[in-house]
């Protein structure tokens, strides 16, 4: 059975309403760090351990569940993810231990998170969406992402508040649990409606095809620089201001911002793929990051400045998605988007599991943030190069 017809914009809400949820609840773990490594009697080298622990599985399992999607469809993989994502959080509510934190926070949130995030998502929407509105849509659902950070950031810290981090956590497994029947509109197996590439190849073929480019290999390369800067900035924000005098409430803030302006720069991204070379976009999105970087470190450190910067680095958080992903397609095609995207992120998670956790070793170790912002200077010069050689035309030709 194809994929089901079915309105285009019914398929772009949903994809991005479930990356809303699926992001925005993750990008709030940075909220628990202080509350739980306090009454755990933790580090924060073993919270941020967990959520390490959480994001290399997340890419370990991204290409299996991508596979998945792209030969039975993408609708069973949410919902599957739904209900797994749920129960981490669930599980994590109740940690007493390390042990129960890696399980909850790591495992079981890391697989759920491969099921219902960026390449089962955009994989469906890149196959049910026409070409001519693909690179679009990419952006509108990516964007969804940041809606989600947006929205849950303050409301999980009003939840912490209120319930305390374990009643927070219940909360956000019932929000996860939405993304279920919103994995409706992504239900059906993959074919027909927006796929033109011929001739069909199979998938070990369309992997090894993307093994040999090395365009492909560049991508991953991006993408590991991508998933250590905001994941260190995602999780040790909140600590890190609260270490310079700073409230909870503005580092919620401030994860908020950067999730509002995040929505704007994703669009953004998205609609000019469209339009202009995604390598050159690619290249200028991780030199400004840099930039962004550099300039907060050397700022004194108010709120004013601290609510800038989220701006200035939320328009550059997650453009790199859109544009990736399409590239991938571009040059590819969308049969095996998601398994190819699944690999490339899985590069990405590698970079986001070493963030968080040298983030937390730095400052345990050191007492201070430093070395990992200057480390995130570097690797985003480095990624701006490494996008510039890029063969962006299509290794086979559409009919």
């Amino acid at each position: 059975m194809t994929a089901l017809k079915r309105p285009a914009s019914a398929v772009i809400l949903c994809g991005a309403l479930i990356l809303s949820v699926c992001m925005g609840v993750r990008q709030s773990f940075g909220l628990f760090l202080p509350p739980m490594t306090l009454d755990l009697g933790i580090g924060r080298e073993a919270f941020a351990f967990a959520l390490a622990l959480q994001n290399l599985l997340w890419g370990l399992f991204q290409p299996l569940t991508g596979m998945v999607a792209d030969r039975f469809g993408a609708g069973r993989v949410v919902v599957a993810g739904a209900a797994v994502y749920a129960l981490g959080l669930t599980h994590m509510s109740g940690a007493a231990t390390i042990v129960d934190l890696n399980l909850g926070a790591g495992l079981l949130v890391g697989f759920g998170t491969a099921a219902t995030g960026f390449a089962v998502v955009l994989g469906a929407v890149g196959r049910l969406v026409a070409v001519e509105r693909r690179s679009m849509a990419l952006g509108v659902v990516s964007a969804g992402g940041s809606f989600g950070q947006f929205v849950i950031a303050p409301a999980g810290q009003a939840l912490i508040a209120a319930q305390g981090w374990p009643g927070a956590l219940i909360t956000l497994a019932l929000f996860a649990a939405l993304m279920a029947p919103l994995a409706l509109a992504l239900a059906g197996r993959p074919g027909g409606q927006g796929q033109t590439e011929v001739p069909a190849i199979t998938l070990i073929q369309a992997i090894r095809e993307a093994a040999g480019h090395s365009g492909y290999r560049y991508l991953s390369l991006g993408f590991f620089v991508c998933g250590f800067q905001v994941a260190f900035i995602a999780v040790h924000l909140p600590a890190y201001l609260g270490d310079v005098g700073l409230t909870g409430e503005t580092a919620a803030l401030a994860l908020a911002l950067i999730g509002f302006f995040n929505i704007l720069g994703t669009f953004a991204c998205g609609a000019l793929g469209g339009l202009y070379s995604k390598k050159y976009l690619l290249s200028l999105l991780y030199l400004l990051r840099a930039l962004v970087i550099t300039t907060f470190l050397l700022a004194p450190k108010t709120e004013a400045t601290v609510l800038v910067f989220a701006a200035a680095i939320g328009f550059l958080w997650l453009g790199t998605v859109p544009l990736t992903s399409g590239l991938v397609g571009q040059i590819f095609g969308v049969r095996y988007l998601s398994t190819l995207f699944g690999i490339v992120f899985f590069s990405h998670q590698m970079g986001s599991s070493l963030g968080v956790w040298l983030g937390g070793y730095a400052f345990d170790v050191l007492g201070s943030y430093d070395p990992i912002w200057m480390a995130s200077i570097v690797l985003g010069i480095g990624a701006a190069l490494l996008h510039l050689p890029i063969a962006e035309q299509a290794v086979r030709s559409p009919t």
